[in-house]
């Protein structure tokens, strides 16, 4: 038997959700002139689309977009690559995904950059369960769920039709 899918999050509020991250990204880097935005694909990708044009509409920080992939299904530690990164020294990453649930993805998703001259990484998330494995802090959260282990969360972020589903 199939779980019923409940919308906790319909595109009006994820929108403003993603404005509300990314005025705060502002606020937390207004110093800085480029912010490393590192998305995890898929979903955690599309949404660091839009969290990157939102901080570039607000503000005068350009935002370079790069792509993580990571075998979510690996047993030990997976294989992390990402897309090729901007030539610029001393910066400020932000890792995105659209769900935090354990806090694995996010931890193997930070092995990379740490061979690299980062000064600070900063982590957002669209749906933070606070079921964590791992230490990881979340940055910027659009929402804070409390489920249970057997729950899950999925994010659709297609075209302009935004939706969270718990089930």
């Amino acid at each position: 038997m199939e779980k019923e899918r409940k919308q906790i999050l319909n595109t009006a509020q994820i929108t403003q959700k993603i404005k509300r991250i990314a005025f705060e990204m502002y606020e937390q880097n207004h110093n800085v002139k480029e912010l490393v935005i590192a998305g995890i694909d898929d979903m955690g990708l599309k949404l660091s689309e839009l969290i990157k044009a939102e901080v570039e509409k607000i503000s005068d920080i350009y935002c370079h977009l790069v792509r993580i992939d990571i075998d979510k299904e690996a047993t030990s530690q997976p294989l992390v690559e990402h897309s090729q990164l901007p030539d610029i020294s001393n910066f400020t990453l932000v890792i995105v995904d659209d769900v935090l649930n354990s806090g694995k993805t996010m931890v193997h998703a930070f092995d990379p950059f740490l061979k690299l001259d980062v000064r600070k990484i900063q982590t957002a998330v669209l749906v933070n369960r606070s079921h964590k494995r791992f230490p990881i802090a979340v940055d910027y959260k659009g929402l804070e769920l409390a489920t249970t282990i057997q729950e899950h969360i999925e994010v659709e972020l297609t075209n302009n039709e935004f939706a969270a589903y718990l089930y």
